[in-house]
């Protein structure tokens, strides 16, 4: 059988409460896109929580996530070992999605392989997130990191949806950030392990890096109403308990949509206030987003309650199927 030409394909590992939060992302994806099939690759045991739940039916493919693959790196920088489909689109679990995607995939058949993100990196990125940055840029820490493997630019990866069609170029990337993510202690970058609540290193310095040195044009991660994906922010979202019907607020000045980022909802408030007063500054559009990601850690809250709210509808469902009234025969014959 012919492999299928165009996919999602998901990860999960730790705890089960990732492979729930990948049945929801899924949930929400069929909605939109009935069609293309989806991957999951996961440790047997979210395996057979699936199929004791009989929630396995939500994927076409239930691949082995093996134990040196789960971890974000372990994972991220092996994707040719998990490409399902001819053009693979990677996303992660924490995903809702909002719109129907198939402009997205028109988009992503262009390039051999991409991930979304910004043509240029803030200081940030990779970096200290403190007033420590400043540091690193009167230091020329940057510069010299690019300089140091013969590199002109530092896009911005953001690594929640990653697309893969050239396999051969798949595996280029994948090499060369593994390779970057070894020479770690020769960049400017910092390890993700001394923020607090992360416990896994990140990958998309590396692939960034692996990106710029194989001149691989990274799919522009805001394009207003094209945006591929957005951070859910509370404050920005309107939408109702189960996100069919989703609104965002999204500042068209660059800076001022950063500050999003800033975990106190006060301050944060107080500051998108004060930009809206300014000519030009505080201009936004609303919009429905192809998705919706729940990266920020102060901001996961309603992914979580809407994760376990569709596990447990969905588990009931196949434990006590939903009953479908009879037709009477003057319904049928008004057909």
């Amino acid at each position: 059988m012919p492999t299928p030409r165009e996919g999602y394909v998901l990860h999960s590992y730790g705890p089960d409460r990732y492979v729930k939060h990948a049945v929801a992302s899924v949930h929400t994806l069929r909605r939109h896109d009935p069609d293309r099939p989806v991957a999951l690759f996961c440790p047997d045991h979210h395996r057979a929580l699936l199929e004791h739940r009989g929630l396995d039916s939500h994927f076409d493919v239930l691949g082995d996530l093996p134990p040196e693959h789960r971890s974000i790196v372990g994972f991220k920088h092996h994707l040719h070992r998990f490409k399902a489909f001819d053009r693979s689109l990677f996303v992660d679990a924490d995903v809702v999605w909002c719109r129907p995607p198939d402009p997205l995939w028109q988009q992503f058949a262009a390039f051999p392989f991409t991930a979304t993100g910004l043509q240029n990196a803030d200081h940030f990125f990779g970096g200290p997130k403190s007033l420590g940055v400043i540091v690193d840029v009167l230091l020329g820490r940057r510069p010299r990191t690019l300089r140091r493997f013969g590199l002109t630019r530092l896009p911005r990866v953001q690594a929640g949806m990653i697309y893969a069609q050239d396999d051969a170029c798949t595996r280029e990337v994948d090499a060369a950030a593994s390779t970057f993510l070894e020479r770690a202690d020769e960049t400017h970058f910092r390890s993700r392990l001394v923020h607090e609540g992360r416990s896994e290193e990140t990958c998309e310095w590396s692939l960034a890096l692996a990106m710029s040195k194989l001149d691989l044009h990274v799919f522009p991660w805001l394009q207003g109403h094209n945006s591929p994906q957005l951070d859910y922010i509370d404050s920005l979202t309107d939408h109702d308990p189960e996100f069919k019907d989703v609104r965002y607020r999204l500042y068209t000045n660059r800076f001022v949509y950063s500050l999003r980022g800033i975990a106190n909802t006060r301050l944060r408030e107080t500051l998108l206030g004060m930009a809206e007063s300014l000519p030009g500054l505080g201009e936004y559009m609303e919009l429905t987003p192809y998705a919706l990601h729940f990266g920020w850690l102060h901001q996961k809250q309603a992914f979580r309650d809407f994760v376990e709210r569709t596990w447990s509808r969905l588990s009931a469902e196949q434990t006590h199927p939903r009953r479908v009234e009879a037709r009477g025969p003057e319904s049928a014959s008004a057909e």
